[in-house]
């Protein structure tokens, strides 16, 4: 933390801040309220010796730190999942207290600060935090669909010429469900409303698809994101989260700390002689910690050959070695633990999290 002598604590809401400055040295308390008005904000806090202000990370996001950063104020952004609150304060929780309660924890030197994302990173975030989102709304577009033709006994069950059962959402489907017909016209109403919403999910997701693909390609991003494509079950816009997310591997001092904030890391309850190890923590960035589980899943089908770079785009020598190295590492210790009869769940968070120490060396490599 840089040096600072008046702590100043900031409750943020959609509409309003609410202000509070303490001094150490003289017991001093100052409040303030103000809408949500950055300069305002600045032009009280510089009246004070030596400001610095904080407020808790949350739905508001980054936006008031940085303008404040910009007109010459220090702020943080304070990690509230470290934030404990006495548990006598419970009971008297308003803006003016939680505002104090910050400024204290800022001038006790308490206060663990989240690193704030430049506006082009943060963008890059977005965007990738939509396709999820565009992925989640198909999957549930298709999962009301399927379940309106459920409830009414309809259910695709084509086979092929060898007799193997064609899977859903395919060509083939489509035909099958754009041939059905309904009595009522309540039900063919709901029917196309279904159907359209599939159809409007599938194209957003589809452009959003294209539009991460092109950011990916992009100089800042484009490096980091062909390197981490070298993993086995890694595409482009797994590794373009992972690079979004992530926005500097330099700020994580190892390996495991980058697991840990992934969430990877395994949860621990020790006590004198006890020690007790249990399942992953799943604190820290959900984000990351879902594609990486989810990169994991690819890692028993895959080959153990090298997996090459994508069309028109090549990789420092160093960072495929790595990369083809960190493949066989998966690959043995998967099917090791697989021998040792660990559940399937298990044994894939445990390769996503040694699969996440990779992925920090190997962005290392390349930024």
């Amino acid at each position: 933390m840089s040096n600072y002598v008046t702590a100043i604590g900031l409750d943020v809401h959609a509409r309003s801040i609410s202000a509070c400055a303490f001094d150490p040295m003289t017991g001093e308390v100052s409040r303030a309220r103000f809408g949500y008005d950055p300069a305002s904000v600045a032009e009280w806090a510089l009246g004070f010796e030596s400001p610095k202000a904080v407020y808790e990370s949350g739905p508001t996001g980054f936006h008031l730190c940085r303008a404040l950063r910009a007109l010459g104020v220090d702020c943080a952004v304070g990690a509230v999942s470290k934030m404990h609150r006495p548990a006598a304060d419970r009971g008297r929780k308003n803006d003016r207290r939680d505002a104090e309660w910050l400024a204290r924890l800022l001038a006790c030197r308490n206060v663990v600060e989240v690193w704030v994302p430049d506006e082009r990173t943060e963008a890059a975030r977005d965007l990738s935090r939509a396709l999820e989102d565009a992925r989640d709304d198909l999957q549930r577009a298709r999962q009301r669909m399927s379940k309106f033709l459920l409830r009414h006994g309809l259910v695709f069950d084509e086979t092929t010429p060898t007799g193997r059962r064609r899977s859903n959402w395919t060509e083939a489907y489509w035909r099958w469900a754009r041939s059905i017909e309904f009595d009522e016209a309540d039900d063919a109403a709901a029917y196309e409303h279904y159907t359209d919403a599939v159809d409007r999910c599938g194209e957003a997701k589809r452009e959003l698809e294209r539009r991460v693909v092109e950011a990916a390609s992009r100089p800042e991003w484009a490096p980091t994101v062909d390197a981490l494509c070298l993993v086995k079950g890694v595409d482009v816009a797994t590794a373009f989260l992972l690079a979004a997310e992530a926005g500097d591997f330099s700020r994580f001092p190892s390996a495991p700390s980058f697991a840990a904030w992934c969430g990877l890391a395994p949860s621990e309850r020790s006590s004198g002689e006890t020690e007790s190890r249990g399942g992953i923590t799943r604190a820290g960035n959900s984000h990351v910690r879902r594609a990486l589980v989810e990169a994991s899943w690819h890692v028993p089908m895959s080959t153990r050959h090298p997996k090459k770079p994508r069309p028109g785009h090549g990789v420092a020598p160093a960072a495929s070695r790595h990369a083809a190295k960190c493949n066989r590492r998966l690959q043995d210790r998967r099917d090791a633990m697989s021998q040792a009869g660990k559940r399937p769940c298990v044994a894939n968070c445990a390769t996503a999290r040694e699969m996440a120490c990779w992925v920090w060396a190997i962005a290392l490599m390349v930024r």
